[in-house]
């Protein structure tokens, strides 16, 4: 099945003007103040609320269950005004136990300086806090690995102890971790530049990242600005989606909510280009498994209701389907791509109806796998790009790389979204080719033939191994190897290329991040035809069948409805997917 070629839109001046009141709807009721420990200890009650309820029900979270895992990791009451940036390090500078020390990172081939995270440890292993710095774990648990680190986007002092310490730093994925120890134990003031090594370059040869899925929540204005800007720096961000989504009562606290598309504008610099998408959900139950949750970015206007029935919004029916939506932003000109990896029922009929442009995977979540939330699609004949982002706050490095011409746009990047031309990770930079073709291209071949494979991965951490994957299975891997401070994997051979289906690079590895995620890389497929033939697998498409029946099961026992009409238009979305199924199953 083919992607569609849609013509995109661009936002005149009272289609800009309708989105800014979209947005304002809700932001005008957010109280802009920092939250203190009470507001703290009720969001965690009501939280916990939420999920016992979903557990008695033995219901599954989505969205809510990513913002559970989020709740867990929230700063503890004394970390919030040290985490924001709203300390003087004035006082600290006149103790005579402590050093001025003027930091600064720099590219080690330019000389120019280089915005990234930096971590300073005693000799005792204790992490040294970088008051006046923006913490990089801001938002999150105070134990959690990425609150050791503090953004610096330029030459910056810092008051440390006069001991013998250790710095390391690093910028976005590119860069190898530099290390330097320092004895200040005799040192008033010091100054020292840590030279960040670059082992890759993926914009030079085309390939720009971005993360599509991200939501804010209490904060203020200011920090959000702040946490924007000051982290997609040193990450090595290209394209950040700041998306709107509701849910009755804790919405007040979605800062994110509040921007709109020229604040957001207003926000890019520095190699950083934000923009809008909005949510587009539905769950029974607070958090229980619905019909799904889709994302859109680029959208002209808020597609209405951004959340659907009485689980998310305390009231109303369980009605319209997503497909509605999700033909509204197709309408006009929005990319759609399905999150929360398998979570949801619509997932599948809408992958049927060619109404999707993307998937994401491990955007808040780790539930699903590639096997069902990519290959059980490409393996009935669908192409499906790989995408992913990381929902609530930029917990990890998680995002997309997507090969695009030059200049970089909002809508040229999301083109190459749709089209397929993408890879996923959290830290190893992938490359893939099969002959002459690349990720979201179609090998046509006329008979059985002989291809070469050409597959490369880099990355500052040990990502173990490689892996072709040929139709489900893997049929050559190679070891990571360590390259002067980074590491490397290579695979160049011949594959027999004798059935029609897809063929995809992906790492496979047990091995953390520094923000203590689990390592994940995975390239979009190269897909084939011979003959004119294309992949269907009966058993997985029989599958499929079986999942939507269970799904249309699931509406009639759970969903309220005004009337025979509404269900019926839900569980249609349903049969006309198994209709189609059944169609292909007979002509085979």
């Amino acid at each position: 099945m083919l992607l569609r070629n849609r013509s995109r839109h661009f936002f005149d001046r009272k289609k800009n003007e309708d989105w800014q009141t979209n947005t304002m709807n809700i932001g005008s009721k957010y109280k802009a103040s920092s939250v203190n420990g009470a507001a703290i200890r009720r969001l965690l009650a009501v939280l916990l609320s939420v999920v016992m309820i979903a557990l008695k029900n033995g219901s599954l979270l989505a969205h809510e269950n990513t913002l559970f895992s989020y709740t867990r990791s929230l700063r503890s009451d004394d970390a919030d005004e040290g985490a924001l940036h709203k300390v003087s390090v004035s006082d600290q500078f006149t103790d005579s136990s402590r050093c001025r020390l003027t930091l600064n990172l720099i590219d080690a081939a330019t000389k120019e300086s280089l915005p990234g995270l930096v971590r300073i440890t005693t000799s005792e292993g204790h992490i040294v806090p970088l008051e006046g710095l923006f913490n990089r774990g801001t938002g999150l648990r105070q134990q959690h690995p990425s609150r050791d680190w503090y953004v610096l986007l330029k030459s910056n002092t810092v008051s440390v102890p006069r001991s013998r310490l250790k710095i390391e730093a690093f910028s976005g994925l590119e860069t190898k971790l530099a290390k330097k120890t320092i004895d200040l134990t005799d040192k008033i003031s010091a100054r020292t530049i840590l030279p960040l090594v670059r082992f890759h370059r993926a914009a030079t040869s085309g390939w720009r990242n971005g993360n599509t899925h991200l939501h804010l929540m209490s904060l203020t204005k200011d920090q959000a600005d702040q946490y924007l800007k000051s982290i997609s720096q040193a990450d090595g961000l290209e394209l950040v989606f700041v998306s709107y989504l509701r849910r009755a009562k804790a919405e007040r606290n979605y800062i994110s909510n509040t921007y709109t598309k020229q604040q957001l504008q207003q926000l890019s610099g520095h190699g950083v280009m934000f923009s809008h998408g909005e949510e587009h959900r539905h769950n029974f139950g607070s958090g229980g498994e619905g019909y799904g949750h889709v994302m859109f970015l680029n959208i002209e206007k808020l597609i209405r209701p951004v959340s659907i029935g009485p689980g998310i919004m305390s009231k109303g029916t369980d009605w319209p389907a997503l497909s509605r939506g999700i033909d509204k932003a197709n309408l006009d000109g929005a990319t759609t791509i399905w999150c929360h990896n398998t979570f949801g029922f619509e997932d599948v009929p809408d992958w049927i109806a060619g109404i999707l442009d993307a998937h994401n995977i491990f955007d808040g979540g780790s539930r699903g796998s590639y096997e069902d939330t990519f290959y059980r699609f490409m393996d009935i004949g669908l192409r499906v790009p790989f995408s992913t982002g990381t929902d609530w706050f930029i917990y990890d490095f998680s995002r997309v790389y997507v090969e695009v011409e030059e200049p970089l746009t909002v809508e040229r990047w999301l083109d190459g979204l749709e089209k397929g031309r993408t890879f996923i990770t959290n830290g190893p930079l992938l490359k893939f080719s099969v002959g002459e073709y690349n990720p979201g291209d179609v090998v046509r071949l006329a008979r059985p033939c002989e291809l070469n494979i050409s597959s490369r991965a880099v990355g500052r951490c040990d990502f173990q191994k490689i892996e072709v994957i040929y139709n489900g299975r893997v049929v050559q891997s190679a070891p990571s190897q360590p390259v002067g401070g980074h590491f490397e994997a290579w695979i160049t051979t011949p594959l027999w290329i004798n059935e029609p289906g897809w063929i995809a690079l992906r790492i496979s590895s047990e091995q953390k991040n520094e923000m203590g995620a689990k390592l994940f890389g995975h390239t979009s497929a190269v897909y084939v035809e011979i003959a004119g033939k294309t992949i269907f697998n009966p058993e997985v498409a029989k599958k499929l069948i079986a999942n939507m029946n269970e799904a249309m099961s699931t509406i009639r026992e759970k969903a309220n409805f005004a009337d025979d009409k509404q269900a019926d238009e839900i569980l249609n979305v349903y049969r006309e997917g198994i209709t189609s199924l059944n169609k292909r199953l007979k002509q085979q």
